[in-house]
This record gives C-alpha cells, structure tokens and sequence, in this order.
C-alpha cells in the first residue's frame, strides 16, 4: 500500500547548514518514526518557504546513508500572506502496511503551530 507521510520543521534563519541539518533531522525523525527504509520509499517532495534560498534540501536527504537513490525533488510552497516563515515541508511517499490513521506525521520546531491536531 502507499502511503504519504507528512512533515515540517522550520529554521532560525535561512543559513545553508542550518537548512540541511534541520531537513536532515526531520526526515530521518520521520523514517524513524514509521519504522520505514529507505528500500520503502517512492519519492520525496520537499517545500520552502521563499525566504529559504541558501540551499536545496534535498542534498541533506541524499547525504542520509542508504537513502543515495531516493528520488528527492525541492519546490517552493506558495507565498501566502501571514503563513509561517523559514519553514521546510516534506510529503514522503512510502511503502507500508500502516494503517492511515497510524500514520506519525511529525512536526518540529514552530512547525509544530502547523498541525497541532497531529502531536502526540
């Protein structure tokens, strides 16, 4: 069955690192979470805010180890007034046997303002 596995964290401040250690965490945390492999997976989707320009986040999912064929693709989110800034989104399209509604979506940092219907 496929699945789609939601996320999101956001950064201080659109510095490159920052960027990639934040989408690094979020994406591992999320792996992690649902207990998936990177075999599992089908793709990923990964959306910045405009004000995050300072690198692809994509680089920090293929640096994971095991996840070098992951097909990984960055997009900017719309640009709607009063939505919340510096903020990195991840739709990951998986493989599993999990029920929809057991799904761990997970958010972090501000992010967690997003879907706060989802924390656990």
């Amino acid at each position: 069955m496929v699945r789609g596995l939601r996320g999101a964290t956001t950064v201080a401040q659109d510095d490159g690192q920052s960027v990639l250690v934040a989408t690094e965490a979020l994406v591992s945390e999320m792996a992690k979470a649902n207990e998936i492999e990177p075999e599992d997976i089908i793709s990923v989707v990964i959306s910045t805010t405009k004000d995050i320009k300072s690198a692809f986040p994509a680089k920090a999912v293929r640096s994971i180890d095991g996840w070098k064929y992951v097909p990984v693709m960055c997009t900017h989110e719309m640009d709607v007034p009063g939505a919340m800034p510096l903020c990195i989104r991840v739709l990951m399209h998986v493989n599993t046997a999990i029920l929809q509604k057991d799904i761990q979506h997970l958010y972090q940092n501000d992010a967690v303002k997003l879907r706060p219907d989802l924390q656990q």
